[in-house]
């Protein structure tokens, strides 16, 4: 694998059950890189992220980061080597404030450039609202501590599911701003994404899921909309 593959992922399969809701998924992101998954829903995208971190059952798979094997690994190892997800519908602790649900995500002290003092220069409202409890806060709010916390983990790569789902859009535009300083200090992002313009404009490569099957991938430069909207929609 060359170096800078940060994640490479190879036929991988992944189920509920029974229920197999992934095929032969292969794809890589590269150190430094923002990598969009974009997909209508049901298509598979919020299943990738739940089995990069060992949270479904995989069969087939070879899911290389950093030149070790993931798969089969559970999801506690997968963090400490540097992964950290931020789930669809945020999943913050309701009953602590702002500021020890972003404590909570730097448990690991694991070195590298996210403090708190840097999570509050990414989001400038957390630091107003630091004190307050995480459920008090607007969503794209607590989007943003979800993403804080996150990065107090200090991973090498960060997965955000679903980053503008429910969003107001002036909300969405200050997130998708601050995704460049993440991968300026060193953390490569995926993004999982129903809005392919706005993964489209922040993305270095994009993939699109559809029924569990990877459907197109390419730059944002060499996709057309007409090819965008095939992969996306099977017409």
């Amino acid at each position: 694998m060359p170096e800078k593959r940060l994640l490479d992922i190879r036929n991988l399969d992944a189920f509920y059950g029974a229920f197999q809701a992934l095929f032969g998924i292969s794809l890589y992101a590269e150190r430094g890189e923002t990598l969009a998954i974009i997909g209508a829903n049901s298509a598979g995208k919020s299943t990738l992220m739940k089995a990069i971190v060992g949270l479904v059952t995989t069969r087939n798979a070879e899911i290389r980061f950093a030149g070790g094997e993931l798969a089969g690994r559970p999801t506690q190892q997968i963090v400490r080597e540097g992964i950290a997800l931020v789930p669809e519908g945020r999943r913050l602790f309701r009953s602590l404030s702002v500021e020890e649900n972003l404590l909570v995500g730097g448990h690991l002290h694991r070195p590298g450039p996210w403090s708190l003092a840097n999570v509050y220069d990414l989001f400038p409202v957390l630091r107003e609202k630091r004190h307050q409890p995480s459920t008090s806060l607007s969503g794209g709010q607590q989007q943003m501590v979800a993403i804080g916390r996150a990065l107090m983990a200090n991973p090498d790569l960060v997965l955000i599911d679903e980053l503008s789902l429910g969003l107001a859009p002036i909300v969405i535009r200050d997130i998708y701003a601050a995704l460049p300083r993440v991968t300026a200090a060193g953390t490569s992002a995926i993004i999982v994404e129903q809005d392919t313009s706005q993964a489209l404009a922040v993305a270095n490569r994009v993939y699109c899921l559809r029924g569990g099957r990877i459907t197109l991938e390419g730059t944002p430069a060499s996709l057309t909309r007409d090819a965008i909207s095939a992969a996306y929609f099977g017409v």
